[in-house]
């Protein structure tokens, strides 16, 4: 089993409109609603990919209900990540969620269909109580005993101190199980300092880490800092990936044109998958570059496509690089 933790859920709502004007009405051509947040995107797609998951976190109020309500109808729904690998039945995702009084919150993200670019709207989240922090914890450690892995994803909503992603690693470290955290900021740099398996911040997140947009300098400092591993995502160009077993960077066989979110989450389940597998190194890589290219391709904000995540995955490039002298 897996489990994702998201401290900060969302209810994904994605407009599509046929242009996108400042200052004008729009008529929304297509929506569609699903529940959100990073870690429960990267259930998801690793659902798809046939493994169990658990996914807690915080959902409340009338729009952590609708949450749960989509969350309850995955898989088999869908065409998408519901859909599983030929031959692999989608895995099921066990909702773990923690009840907070506050709403959960919506994020909306509005597709400008004749460009593909995305405008995206965030709330801030529900103010968590420390009540309902120390419920999320106590539900935490009992989930540890039975994962195989733990991905801490995300935002921290309003009420949880900047340190919770640290003491989450120690937690899973202390259980030992192999942890991958996925935040940016200042929860970043508090949480690498207790030595996660793996970070995957995208360039920018990791050049406020370590203030270099250098990313081999940037991640190889990110290691330094606590983290065993780093895979930043790079965009277009693919990722990198600085770990103790050596330096690989992978890319696609071309730039795609689409919607971007959700592509670091679905890199995410690529990178988990394999590291419970037993994959090596650049297989994993190649595995989060394709889901992560075939989510961009998707029709669908978070989503992929399956038909061309088994087109990229053979043709995703591996690149090997001798380590620092």
């Amino acid at each position: 089993m897996i489990l994702t933790v998201t401290l900060n859920t969302a209810l994904d709502l994605t407009y599509g409109v046929p242009e996108l004007v400042p200052h004008a009405s729009h008529r929304v051509s297509d929506m569609s609603e699903r529940p959100g947040g990073k870690g429960l995107n990267v259930a998801r797609v690793l659902s798809a990919l046939g493994h169990e998951t658990v996914v807690t976190g915080f959902a409340g109020g009338s729009t952590g209900t609708v949450l749960r309500e989509l969350l309850a109808d995955l898989p088999p729904h869908g065409t998408g990540t519901d859909a599983a690998a030929p031959g692999t039945a989608p895995a099921p995702i066990t909702d773990a969620l923690v009840t907070v009084a506050g709403n959960t919150r919506r994020t909306i993200a509005v597709v400008d269909r004749a460009t593909g670019d995305t405008t995206q709207l965030n709330e801030p989240g529900p103010l968590v109580t420390a009540a309902e922090w120390t419920a999320l914890l106590g539900r935490y450690e009992e989930l540890l005993a039975g994962a195989d892995a733990v991905a801490l994803c995300g935002s921290l909503p309003p009420g949880i101190h900047v340190g919770a992603y640290a003491e989450l690693v120690r937690s899973a470290r202390a259980a030992g199980v192999p942890v991958l955290l996925d935040t940016s900021g200042e929860p970043l740099r508090r949480g690498i300092a207790a030595r996660p398996d793996l970070i995957k911040p995208n360039a920018d997140e990791l050049a406020q880490l370590t203030g270099s947009r250098e990313p081999m300098r940037a991640a190889r400092d990110a290691r330094r800092r606590g983290a065993h591993g780093v895979v930043a995502s790079l965009g277009p160009d693919g990722m990198l990936a600085v770990t103790p077993d050596g330096i690989w960077q992978a890319a696609p066989p071309a730039k795609v044109l689409g919607n971007p979110t959700g592509a670091g989450d679905s890199a995410v389940a690529g990178l988990l998958s394999g590291l419970v597998e037993g994959l090596r190194w650049p297989d994993r890589l190649r595995r989060a570059v394709a889901l992560s290219t075939a989510t961009v391709l998707s029709p669908t904000a978070g989503d992929f496509d399956r038909a061309a995540y088994e087109e990229l995955l053979p043709r995703v490039g591996i690149e090997e690089h001798a380590p620092a002298a």
